[in-house]
């Protein structure tokens, strides 16, 4: 499989395709220092297998931000060293930091702007990335990736809705590009032209006025002039449509902007592939083979693998379907499909991050801060004598779901065949109820269920329960 090739980024040879990309986990505290939850966190990636591992966004400079990682003085520096330490002792995982700088927002809802950024300000901010930069290889890193995406500061310069006036404003695309350029520069003198150093940015915005893929491919290209050794593209994140909740700092992932930046359960699987093939391609014609990773709802192994094939890009960033199961690379390159945590998209995980709660996966056992080991002990779940008991329902226009207790199951999978389709993977669930809202009136629809243990062991699968649904008036001739 092409996800297990290797693959160069400047003078880091990641052993294979798949990337963690940064995941805010709110272990730390408000010291912003490394732990040791922190630790078996990016650890248990490594053991895992991914192949390059982007740990969540450290800032450059102290603000007042709840528990998030900080580099922006030499008193982080232990911690820092034990992470990428540990992460090496536990693989050949490469690690690289996420480098941010964010402008400040209240509870009020109010935020900063670009426009309120002094030139002073922003001389400093310049510093501030080449000194953490330099700081990440300090402390053992394989490189580092600067944060350019979503609805933080080298992103906001970037943006169309930059209301600047002067060098650095909105009405061209130098203005825009220039305080990310001056920050490259600085990297460069500061951690050495060697370094290996990446950049986050977005494909498309996805807000009013905000940029598309048409301005993306030349932000790209000229990301790739600045030497930059990989680009990662993601989506949306912006606080222009963000959502306010009163008494709660304004949350980037909100808005429409934000769920395609971390994309639910009702939006198409791998919805940035397009924008990447077109940003690749683009560079492409324009002589640059710089590696390109693509995120957004790729955890299945199939879509994964035909990113690559295809050539739309050149790594595959799984974050969600990471997180629910840290074993998903092992388990691909055995061929052990049928053992993999599927992330569902509840997006659980997103909502623990807006309240600064510690990052977890609704599919791990209660109360678990990590993901369960990859081999659980014990039989995989079994039902008792008589069954699932899986029984259908109708009720409205919807089908409701029950089953008994599987022993020793954590969750169940829900699949469904409609007509004489094949099933398809419908959701993962706790409970022994679900409803099925999706459905046509007139139709035939076949339903199974099968329960996992925590490492995601399956049991045997049920018997399958049928159910015709109405016909509506309105179809009547």
């Amino acid at each position: 499989m092409k996800l297990f090739e290797p693959i160069r980024a400047g003078a880091m040879l990641i052993p294979n395709r798949i990337m963690v990309p940064a995941m805010v986990t709110h272990l730390c505290r408000e010291d912003g220092l490394v732990n040791d939850d922190v630790i078996a966190r990016y650890t248990r990636y490594a053991s895992g297998g991914a192949g390059l591992i982007v740990v969540e966004a450290m800032a450059v400079h102290k603000v007042k931000s709840g528990p998030l990682l900080r580099i922006s003085d030499d008193s982080y520096l232990p911690g820092l060293r034990e992470l990428a330490r540990r992460v090496h002792q536990s693989s050949d995982s490469k690690i690289v930091p996420q480098i941010i700088h964010f402008l400040k927002v209240a509870r009020t809802g109010w935020r900063q702007t670009v426009d309120m950024v002094s030139t002073a300000e922003i001389d400093q901010i310049v510093e501030q990335f080449g000194d953490a930069v330099a700081r990440a290889r300090e402390a053992g890193f394989d490189g580092a990736e600067l944060h350019s995406a979503h609805a933080y500061t080298l992103s906001s310069f970037l943006s169309r809705t930059n209301p600047r006036t002067d060098e650095y404003g909105g009405q061209t695309l130098e203005g825009r590009l220039r305080l990310i350029g001056r920050v490259m520069q600085n990297v460069r003198r500061k951690a050495g032209a060697d370094f290996p150093v990446g950049v986050r940015f977005n494909g498309e915005e996805f807000i009013k006025s905000g940029y598309t893929v048409e301005d993306s491919k030349l932000i790209a290209l000229r990301f790739a002039e600045l030497g930059f050794s990989y680009l990662s593209m993601t989506a949306g994140g912006k606080f222009e449509d963000a959502v306010h909740t009163p008494g709660q700092v304004l949350f980037p992932y909100s808005g429409y902007s934000g769920d395609r930046a971390m994309p639910g359960d009702w939006l198409p699987r791998g919805l940035n592939v397009r924008n990447a093939a077109e940003v690749k391609s683009f560079l492409v014609s324009r002589g640059h083979r710089i590696p390109l990773a693509v995120a957004g709802k790729l955890s299945d192994p199939a879509d994964a693998e035909r990113v690559l094939q295809e050539g739309a890009a050149d790594m595959v960033a799984i974050a969600r379907g990471l997180l629910a199961d840290p074993d998903w690379p092992e388990k691909v390159k055995r061929s052990e499909l049928d053992r993999i945590v599927q992330c569902d998209y509840c997006n659980v995980c997103k909502t623990m991050d807006g309240t600064h709660r510690a990052v977890i996966c609704a599919l791990w056992p209660k109360n678990a801060l990590q993901a369960p080991a990859r081999d659980a002990p014990g039989a995989a779940p079994q039902w008792a004598n008589g069954g699932s008991g899986l029984a259908a329902a109708l009720k409205d226009v919807r089908v409701v779901l029950n089953w008994r207790k599987a022993s020793g199951a954590e969750y169940y999978d829900v699949y469904r065949s409609d007509d004489g389709g094949g099933p398809q993977l419908m959701d993962a669930v706790k409970a022994t109820l679900w409803t099925d809202s999706a459905v046509l009136g007139g139709r035939t629809y076949r339903y199974t269920v099968r329960a996992r243990d925590a490492s995601g062991r399956g049991g045997p699968v049920s018997d399958a329960v049928s159910i015709k649904t109405p016909a509506p008036d309105y179809m009547a001739p």
